[in-house]
């Protein structure tokens, strides 16, 4: 059985913080989907949650230990989720959802990034071919909709996850006083 961590009470803090930015910035991001964007535009209320949820996927994926690794979980959803809608689009304009179509769209999509440079990639573009697919099987009459709606679904997560960590940077972590640092150069040797 694992030992539990013992973090110190600064630790404990940073982990508090950190969380509750997590916890709020999923509850904005999942009212903003699914109660103003999908006011304007709804293909149906379960396909509104999908949204909501994927949005939040999204946030959840970009909010990272610093402003820095955030800004490259973004760039990393965000390439990986064009991948996938280019290709789900292509095969939804003109076919149905199907099962096989799944397994090769999720193949083609891992292997697309990879060709691209981005085989770090590979895992969230089949994660994000197989929600849409999966969104497709549900949404039939409107299956070649769902990679433009997973995209913007994508889009405001990533959007307001950047958001959320640049302010957790400027606004919470600036809050705090700044520490001692030791003097490298004035120490003795």
């Amino acid at each position: 059985m694992p030992r539990p961590l013992h973090l110190g009470k600064a630790q404990a803090l940073i982990a508090l913080r950190e969380s509750t930015v997590l916890a709020v910035t999923c509850l904005i991001v999942y009212w903003i989907v699914t109660v103003l964007v999908y006011r304007m535009y709804s293909v149906s209320q379960a396909d509104n949650h999908i949204g909501g949820l994927w949005a939040v996927i999204s946030a959840i994926f970009v909010l990272r230990e610093s402003y820095d690794k955030s800004v490259a979980a973004a760039v990393s959803r965000m390439s990986a989720t064009l991948v996938s809608f280019a290709l789900c689009l292509l095969y939804l304009a003109f076919l149905p959802f199907h099962v096989w179509a799944l397994a090769v769209l999720i193949g083609a999509s891992a292997l697309a990034v990879t060709l691209i440079g981005r085989p770090g990639d590979a895992i969230t573009a089949a994660i994000s071919t197989a929600v849409v697919m999966v969104s497709a099987s549900i949404s039939t009459q409107h299956a070649w909709q769902q990679p433009i709606l997973r995209l913007g679904d994508t889009c405001v997560g990533v959007a307001i996850g950047v958001l959320a960590a640049w302010l957790d940077l400027r606004v919470f972590r600036d809050a705090r006083p700044p520490r001692r640092r030791r003097n490298l150069r004035s120490a003795p040797e």
